[in-house]
Protein backbone atom coordinates (compact mmCIF):
# COMPACT_ATOMS: atom_id res chain seq x y z
CA UNK A 1 0.00 0.00 0.00
CA UNK A 2 1.58 3.31 -1.02
CA UNK A 3 2.41 5.76 1.73
CA UNK A 4 0.72 9.17 1.73
CA UNK A 5 2.92 12.14 2.51
CA UNK A 6 1.91 15.06 4.74
CA UNK A 7 0.86 17.20 1.78
CA UNK A 8 -1.21 14.38 0.31
CA UNK A 9 -2.90 13.72 3.62
CA UNK A 10 -3.73 17.40 4.01
CA UNK A 11 -5.23 17.43 0.53
CA UNK A 12 -7.38 14.41 1.29
CA UNK A 13 -8.59 15.92 4.55
CA UNK A 14 -9.44 19.16 2.79
CA UNK A 15 -11.35 17.26 0.11
CA UNK A 16 -13.24 15.28 2.74
CA UNK A 17 -14.11 18.47 4.60
CA UNK A 18 -15.35 20.02 1.38
CA UNK A 19 -17.47 16.96 0.57
CA UNK A 20 -18.93 17.03 4.09
CA UNK A 21 -19.79 20.71 3.75
CA UNK A 22 -21.31 20.22 0.31
CA UNK A 23 -23.37 17.28 1.57
CA UNK A 24 -25.40 19.65 3.77
CA UNK A 25 -26.14 22.08 0.93
CA UNK A 26 -29.25 21.25 -1.08
CA UNK A 27 -28.67 20.77 -4.79
CA UNK A 28 -25.00 21.78 -4.49
CA UNK A 29 -26.04 25.41 -4.98
CA UNK A 30 -26.59 28.29 -2.60
CA UNK A 31 -29.27 30.38 -4.25
CA UNK A 32 -29.97 33.93 -3.12
CA UNK A 33 -33.00 35.91 -4.28
CA UNK A 34 -32.90 39.71 -4.10
CA UNK A 35 -36.52 40.76 -3.65
CA UNK A 36 -37.19 44.48 -3.86
CA UNK A 37 -38.82 47.40 -5.66
CA UNK A 38 -37.47 47.53 -9.20
CA UNK A 39 -40.08 49.84 -10.72
CA UNK A 40 -41.54 52.09 -7.99
CA UNK A 41 -40.55 54.68 -5.36
CA UNK A 42 -37.69 52.62 -3.87
CA UNK A 43 -36.10 51.52 -7.14
CA UNK A 44 -33.22 53.99 -7.12
CA UNK A 45 -32.09 53.21 -3.59
CA UNK A 46 -32.05 49.44 -4.04
CA UNK A 47 -33.60 47.98 -7.17
CA UNK A 48 -31.24 46.45 -9.75
CA UNK A 49 -28.29 47.92 -7.84
CA UNK A 50 -28.98 45.59 -4.93
CA UNK A 51 -28.77 42.61 -7.30
CA UNK A 52 -25.38 43.92 -8.46
CA UNK A 53 -24.25 44.26 -4.83
CA UNK A 54 -25.34 40.70 -3.99
CA UNK A 55 -23.43 39.33 -6.99
CA UNK A 56 -20.33 41.30 -5.97
CA UNK A 57 -20.53 39.72 -2.50
CA UNK A 58 -20.80 36.24 -3.99
CA UNK A 59 -17.84 36.88 -6.28
CA UNK A 60 -15.73 38.38 -3.50
CA UNK A 61 -16.51 35.47 -1.17
CA UNK A 62 -15.56 32.72 -3.60
CA UNK A 63 -16.37 29.06 -2.95
CA UNK A 64 -18.68 27.95 -0.17
CA UNK A 65 -17.37 24.42 -0.68
CA UNK A 66 -15.88 22.46 -3.61
CA UNK A 67 -18.56 21.77 -6.19
CA UNK A 68 -21.05 24.23 -4.67
CA UNK A 69 -22.18 27.19 -6.78
CA UNK A 70 -23.57 30.50 -5.53
CA UNK A 71 -26.35 31.94 -7.68
CA UNK A 72 -28.09 35.31 -7.35
CA UNK A 73 -31.47 36.16 -8.90
CA UNK A 74 -33.79 39.15 -8.53
CA UNK A 75 -37.48 40.07 -8.71
CA UNK A 76 -39.80 43.05 -8.26
CA UNK A 77 -42.33 42.80 -5.42
CA UNK A 78 -44.01 46.08 -6.45
CA UNK A 79 -44.19 47.13 -2.77
CA UNK A 80 -47.14 44.75 -2.31
CA UNK A 81 -47.04 42.21 0.56
CA UNK A 82 -49.14 39.64 -1.34
CA UNK A 83 -46.91 39.88 -4.41
CA UNK A 84 -43.76 39.60 -2.30
CA UNK A 85 -45.07 36.61 -0.38
CA UNK A 86 -46.13 34.86 -3.61
CA UNK A 87 -42.69 35.35 -5.18
CA UNK A 88 -41.01 34.09 -2.01
CA UNK A 89 -43.16 30.93 -2.00
CA UNK A 90 -42.44 30.23 -5.67
CA UNK A 91 -38.73 30.82 -5.22
CA UNK A 92 -38.58 28.48 -2.23
CA UNK A 93 -40.97 25.78 -3.44
CA UNK A 94 -39.92 25.47 -7.08
CA UNK A 95 -36.67 27.37 -7.67
CA UNK A 96 -34.53 26.26 -4.73
CA UNK A 97 -33.88 29.68 -3.21
CA UNK A 98 -32.12 29.44 0.16
CA UNK A 99 -32.03 33.09 1.24
CA UNK A 100 -34.01 36.21 0.32
CA UNK A 101 -32.36 39.61 0.60
CA UNK A 102 -33.11 43.36 0.64
CA UNK A 103 -36.93 43.72 1.16
CA UNK A 104 -37.81 47.43 1.07
CA UNK A 105 -41.31 48.25 2.32
CA UNK A 106 -41.60 46.84 5.81
CA UNK A 107 -45.07 45.48 5.12
CA UNK A 108 -43.52 43.24 2.45
CA UNK A 109 -40.60 42.25 4.69
CA UNK A 110 -42.97 41.20 7.47
CA UNK A 111 -45.10 39.13 5.07
CA UNK A 112 -42.08 37.42 3.52
CA UNK A 113 -40.63 36.75 6.99
CA UNK A 114 -43.55 34.41 7.73
CA UNK A 115 -42.99 32.52 4.47
CA UNK A 116 -39.25 32.19 5.06
CA UNK A 117 -39.64 31.00 8.63
CA UNK A 118 -42.21 28.35 7.70
CA UNK A 119 -39.84 26.96 5.06
CA UNK A 120 -36.72 27.26 7.28
CA UNK A 121 -34.87 29.55 4.86
CA UNK A 122 -33.05 32.83 5.59
CA UNK A 123 -34.24 36.45 5.37
CA UNK A 124 -31.56 39.14 5.02
CA UNK A 125 -33.29 42.51 5.42
CA UNK A 126 -31.43 45.61 4.29
CA UNK A 127 -34.00 48.14 3.00
CA UNK A 128 -37.00 47.21 5.17
CA UNK A 129 -36.91 49.48 8.19
CA UNK A 130 -39.48 48.47 10.79
CA UNK A 131 -37.91 47.72 14.17
CA UNK A 132 -40.66 45.11 14.60
CA UNK A 133 -38.43 42.80 12.53
CA UNK A 134 -36.21 42.44 15.60
CA UNK A 135 -39.04 43.17 18.05
CA UNK A 136 -42.38 41.43 18.43
CA UNK A 137 -42.13 40.04 14.85
CA UNK A 138 -38.57 38.71 15.18
CA UNK A 139 -37.71 35.31 13.73
CA UNK A 140 -34.89 32.78 14.19
CA UNK A 141 -34.55 32.95 10.38
CA UNK A 142 -34.16 36.75 10.02
CA UNK A 143 -31.11 39.03 10.18
CA UNK A 144 -31.70 42.79 9.98
CA UNK A 145 -28.85 44.86 8.54
CA UNK A 146 -28.35 48.58 7.72
CA UNK A 147 -30.92 50.59 9.76
CA UNK A 148 -34.28 50.44 11.49
CA UNK A 149 -36.94 52.87 12.65
CA UNK A 150 -35.60 52.95 16.23
CA UNK A 151 -32.13 54.00 15.03
CA UNK A 152 -33.52 56.65 12.69
CA UNK A 153 -35.87 58.08 15.30
CA UNK A 154 -33.27 58.29 18.04
CA UNK A 155 -30.42 59.42 15.85
CA UNK A 156 -32.21 62.24 14.03
CA UNK A 157 -35.04 63.13 16.41
CA UNK A 158 -32.83 63.72 19.43
CA UNK A 159 -30.26 65.69 17.45
CA UNK A 160 -32.90 68.02 15.99
CA UNK A 161 -34.54 68.77 19.35
CA UNK A 162 -31.15 69.47 20.89
CA UNK A 163 -30.48 71.90 18.02
CA UNK A 164 -33.68 73.84 18.83
CA UNK A 165 -36.24 72.00 16.71
CA UNK A 166 -38.63 71.38 19.59
CA UNK A 167 -41.99 71.43 17.78
CA UNK A 168 -42.76 68.81 15.13
CA UNK A 169 -45.30 67.92 12.47
CA UNK A 170 -45.05 64.63 10.55
CA UNK A 171 -45.71 63.76 6.91
CA UNK A 172 -46.04 60.00 7.09
CA UNK A 173 -46.23 57.22 4.51
CA UNK A 174 -49.42 55.36 5.34
CA UNK A 175 -48.07 51.86 5.95
CA UNK A 176 -46.18 50.04 8.69
CA UNK A 177 -42.74 51.63 8.12
CA UNK A 178 -44.12 55.18 8.14
CA UNK A 179 -46.30 54.51 11.17
CA UNK A 180 -43.41 52.99 13.13
CA UNK A 181 -41.04 55.81 12.21
CA UNK A 182 -43.53 58.52 13.15
CA UNK A 183 -44.45 56.84 16.45
CA UNK A 184 -40.86 56.21 17.52
CA UNK A 185 -39.61 59.66 16.50
CA UNK A 186 -42.52 61.28 18.33
CA UNK A 187 -41.56 59.38 21.48
CA UNK A 188 -37.97 60.66 21.19
CA UNK A 189 -39.13 64.23 20.56
CA UNK A 190 -41.35 64.20 23.66
CA UNK A 191 -38.71 62.49 25.80
CA UNK A 192 -36.22 65.19 24.75
CA UNK A 193 -38.57 67.98 25.81
CA UNK A 194 -40.22 68.73 22.46
CA UNK A 195 -43.84 68.70 21.31
CA UNK A 196 -45.64 67.00 18.43
CA UNK A 197 -48.24 69.31 16.90
CA UNK A 198 -49.78 66.88 14.45
CA UNK A 199 -49.34 64.53 11.50
CA UNK A 200 -50.70 63.90 8.01
CA UNK A 201 -50.57 60.46 6.41
CA UNK A 202 -50.14 60.12 2.66
CA UNK A 203 -50.47 57.13 0.30
CA UNK A 204 -47.30 55.34 -0.78
CA UNK A 205 -45.89 56.75 -4.03
CA UNK A 206 -48.18 59.79 -4.14
CA UNK A 207 -47.44 62.55 -6.66
CA UNK A 208 -49.29 65.38 -4.92
CA UNK A 209 -48.28 66.48 -1.42
CA UNK A 210 -50.12 69.81 -1.53
CA UNK A 211 -52.87 69.01 0.99
CA UNK A 212 -50.41 67.43 3.42
CA UNK A 213 -47.90 70.29 3.13
CA UNK A 214 -50.60 72.88 3.74
CA UNK A 215 -51.44 71.08 7.00
CA UNK A 216 -47.77 71.06 7.96
CA UNK A 217 -47.39 74.77 7.18
CA UNK A 218 -50.53 75.67 9.11
CA UNK A 219 -49.23 73.81 12.17
CA UNK A 220 -46.39 76.30 12.60
CA UNK A 221 -44.06 73.49 13.67
CA UNK A 222 -40.36 74.27 13.57
CA UNK A 223 -39.60 70.82 12.14
CA UNK A 224 -41.54 68.90 9.51
CA UNK A 225 -40.43 65.28 9.83
CA UNK A 226 -40.74 63.19 6.68
CA UNK A 227 -41.57 59.66 7.84
CA UNK A 228 -41.29 58.23 4.35
CA UNK A 229 -38.58 57.24 1.88
CA UNK A 230 -37.49 57.13 -1.76
CA UNK A 231 -39.30 59.32 -4.27
CA UNK A 232 -41.92 60.16 -1.63
CA UNK A 233 -39.21 61.98 0.33
CA UNK A 234 -37.74 63.78 -2.68
CA UNK A 235 -41.18 64.81 -3.99
CA UNK A 236 -42.23 66.10 -0.57
CA UNK A 237 -39.05 68.19 -0.28
CA UNK A 238 -39.42 69.64 -3.80
CA UNK A 239 -43.06 70.57 -3.25
CA UNK A 240 -42.37 71.95 0.24
CA UNK A 241 -40.10 74.52 -1.35
CA UNK A 242 -42.88 75.55 -3.72
CA UNK A 243 -45.26 75.98 -0.78
CA UNK A 244 -42.75 78.16 1.09
CA UNK A 245 -42.21 76.06 4.21
CA UNK A 246 -38.53 77.05 4.44
CA UNK A 247 -39.41 80.71 3.90
CA UNK A 248 -41.85 80.38 6.81
CA UNK A 249 -38.98 79.21 9.04
CA UNK A 250 -39.84 75.49 9.00
CA UNK A 251 -37.06 72.93 8.60
CA UNK A 252 -37.67 69.70 6.72
CA UNK A 253 -36.01 66.57 8.06
CA UNK A 254 -35.81 63.42 5.96
CA UNK A 255 -35.95 60.75 8.64
CA UNK A 256 -34.80 58.21 6.06
CA UNK A 257 -32.69 59.54 3.23
CA UNK A 258 -29.97 58.34 0.88
CA UNK A 259 -27.65 59.65 -1.81
CA UNK A 260 -30.15 59.00 -4.63
CA UNK A 261 -32.65 61.35 -2.98
CA UNK A 262 -30.02 64.08 -2.69
CA UNK A 263 -28.98 63.38 -6.29
CA UNK A 264 -32.53 63.82 -7.56
CA UNK A 265 -33.04 67.02 -5.56
CA UNK A 266 -29.70 68.63 -6.34
CA UNK A 267 -27.54 70.32 -3.72
CA UNK A 268 -29.24 73.69 -4.20
CA UNK A 269 -32.46 72.22 -2.81
CA UNK A 270 -31.04 69.52 -0.50
CA UNK A 271 -28.22 71.52 1.17
CA UNK A 272 -28.36 71.53 4.96
CA UNK A 273 -30.57 68.44 5.30
CA UNK A 274 -29.52 66.23 8.20
CA UNK A 275 -30.18 62.52 8.71
CA UNK A 276 -28.54 59.36 10.01
CA UNK A 277 -27.17 56.54 7.85
CA UNK A 278 -24.78 53.66 8.55
CA UNK A 279 -22.94 53.93 5.24
CA UNK A 280 -21.62 56.53 2.81
CA UNK A 281 -19.45 55.67 -0.15
CA UNK A 282 -16.88 58.37 0.73
CA UNK A 283 -16.60 57.52 4.43
CA UNK A 284 -13.22 55.73 4.39
CA UNK A 285 -10.80 53.83 2.15
CA UNK A 286 -12.86 50.64 2.25
CA UNK A 287 -16.12 52.34 1.25
CA UNK A 288 -14.39 54.35 -1.48
CA UNK A 289 -12.80 51.24 -2.99
CA UNK A 290 -16.14 49.43 -3.00
CA UNK A 291 -17.84 52.49 -4.41
CA UNK A 292 -15.43 52.65 -7.33
CA UNK A 293 -15.98 48.96 -8.15
CA UNK A 294 -19.74 49.25 -7.81
CA UNK A 295 -19.94 52.40 -9.94
CA UNK A 296 -17.93 50.71 -12.68
CA UNK A 297 -20.63 48.01 -12.86
CA UNK A 298 -23.66 50.22 -12.32
CA UNK A 299 -23.68 53.17 -14.72
CA UNK A 300 -21.28 55.28 -12.68
CA UNK A 301 -23.63 55.44 -9.67
CA UNK A 302 -22.20 55.22 -6.17
CA UNK A 303 -23.79 52.59 -3.87
CA UNK A 304 -26.52 53.52 -1.41
CA UNK A 305 -26.78 52.34 2.19
CA UNK A 306 -29.35 49.71 1.13
CA UNK A 307 -27.12 48.26 -1.59
CA UNK A 308 -24.18 48.26 0.82
CA UNK A 309 -26.35 46.42 3.35
CA UNK A 310 -27.20 43.74 0.79
CA UNK A 311 -23.50 43.25 0.03
CA UNK A 312 -22.54 42.95 3.70
CA UNK A 313 -25.47 40.68 4.58
CA UNK A 314 -24.86 38.28 1.68
CA UNK A 315 -21.14 38.14 2.47
CA UNK A 316 -21.77 37.28 6.12
CA UNK A 317 -24.47 34.77 5.18
CA UNK A 318 -22.06 32.92 2.89
CA UNK A 319 -19.43 32.84 5.65
CA UNK A 320 -22.01 31.21 7.92
CA UNK A 321 -23.03 28.66 5.28
CA UNK A 322 -19.40 27.67 4.83
CA UNK A 323 -18.77 27.50 8.58
CA UNK A 324 -21.91 25.47 9.35
CA UNK A 325 -21.71 23.21 6.29
CA UNK A 326 -25.43 23.52 5.59
CA UNK A 327 -27.99 25.85 4.05
CA UNK A 328 -30.66 25.01 6.66
CA UNK A 329 -32.08 28.41 7.59
CA UNK A 330 -32.19 28.57 11.38
CA UNK A 331 -28.84 26.75 11.65
CA UNK A 332 -27.17 29.27 9.33
CA UNK A 333 -28.68 32.26 11.17
CA UNK A 334 -27.44 30.82 14.46
CA UNK A 335 -23.96 30.65 12.94
CA UNK A 336 -24.31 34.24 11.67
CA UNK A 337 -24.93 35.28 15.28
CA UNK A 338 -21.89 33.35 16.48
CA UNK A 339 -19.50 34.80 13.90
CA UNK A 340 -18.38 38.44 14.23
CA UNK A 341 -19.31 40.57 11.24
CA UNK A 342 -16.37 42.03 9.35
CA UNK A 343 -16.59 43.71 5.95
CA UNK A 344 -15.12 46.82 4.28
CA UNK A 345 -18.41 48.73 4.34
CA UNK A 346 -19.69 48.51 7.92
CA UNK A 347 -16.54 47.31 9.65
CA UNK A 348 -16.52 44.89 12.55
CA UNK A 349 -19.69 44.17 14.48
CA UNK A 350 -22.02 41.51 15.81
CA UNK A 351 -25.43 39.97 15.14
CA UNK A 352 -27.54 40.02 18.28
CA UNK A 353 -29.82 37.21 19.43
CA UNK A 354 -32.85 39.14 18.08
CA UNK A 355 -31.26 39.30 14.62
CA UNK A 356 -30.25 42.95 14.83
CA UNK A 357 -26.81 43.68 13.33
CA UNK A 358 -24.89 46.19 15.45
CA UNK A 359 -22.67 48.75 13.73
CA UNK A 360 -22.17 52.51 14.05
CA UNK A 361 -24.63 55.05 12.63
CA UNK A 362 -23.54 58.47 11.38
CA UNK A 363 -25.23 61.85 11.44
CA UNK A 364 -24.61 63.48 8.06
CA UNK A 365 -25.38 66.91 6.64
CA UNK A 366 -25.81 67.61 2.93
CA UNK A 367 -23.10 69.88 1.57
CA UNK A 368 -23.62 73.30 0.05
CA UNK A 369 -23.02 73.35 -3.74
CA UNK A 370 -19.69 75.17 -3.24
CA UNK A 371 -18.46 72.40 -0.92
CA UNK A 372 -19.00 69.57 -3.42
CA UNK A 373 -16.11 68.64 -5.69
CA UNK A 374 -17.79 66.06 -7.96
CA UNK A 375 -20.99 64.17 -8.70
CA UNK A 376 -22.11 62.07 -5.71
CA UNK A 377 -19.92 64.17 -3.34
CA UNK A 378 -22.90 65.11 -1.19
CA UNK A 379 -22.37 64.46 2.53
CA UNK A 380 -20.22 65.75 5.34
CA UNK A 381 -19.95 63.86 8.61
CA UNK A 382 -21.35 65.63 11.66
CA UNK A 383 -21.00 62.96 14.34
CA UNK A 384 -20.70 59.21 14.92
CA UNK A 385 -23.18 57.20 16.99
CA UNK A 386 -21.38 54.13 18.44
CA UNK A 387 -22.88 50.73 17.69
CA UNK A 388 -23.89 50.15 21.31
CA UNK A 389 -25.93 53.38 21.27
CA UNK A 390 -27.23 53.32 17.71
CA UNK A 391 -29.88 50.61 18.10
CA UNK A 392 -32.59 49.68 20.59
CA UNK A 393 -31.13 48.21 23.79
CA UNK A 394 -31.70 44.48 24.00
CA UNK A 395 -33.43 44.97 27.37
CA UNK A 396 -36.19 46.91 25.61
CA UNK A 397 -36.79 44.28 22.96
CA UNK A 398 -40.11 42.43 22.73
CA UNK A 399 -38.52 39.68 20.65
CA UNK A 400 -39.48 36.21 21.97
CA UNK A 401 -35.94 35.00 21.19
CA UNK A 402 -34.57 37.47 23.74
CA UNK A 403 -36.84 36.25 26.52
CA UNK A 404 -35.00 32.94 26.65
CA UNK A 405 -31.67 34.72 27.01
CA UNK A 406 -32.58 37.66 29.21
CA UNK A 407 -35.79 36.42 30.73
Amino acid sequence: MPRIGAKGLAALLALAAGDAAAAGISGDVVKIGVLNDQSGPYRDGGGPGSVVAARMAAEDFGEVAPGVRVEVIGADHQDKPDVGAAIARRWIDTEGVDAIADLPASSVALAVSDVVRAADKVLLVSSGGSARLTGDACSPNTVHWTFDTWALAHGTGKAMVEAGGDTWFFLTADYVFGHDLEEQTAEVVRASGGKVLGAARHPLNTADFSAFLLQAKASGAKVVGLANAGTDTSNAIKQAREFGLAAAGQQLVGLLSDTTIVHSLGLEVAQGLRFVEPFYWDLNEGTRAFGARFAARFDGKEPTQYQAGVYAAVLHYLKAVRASGTDAGAVVVTKMKELPTDDPLFGKGTVRVDGRVLHPMYLFEVKRPAESTREWDYYKLVSTIPAEQAFRPIEQSHCPLVAGVHG
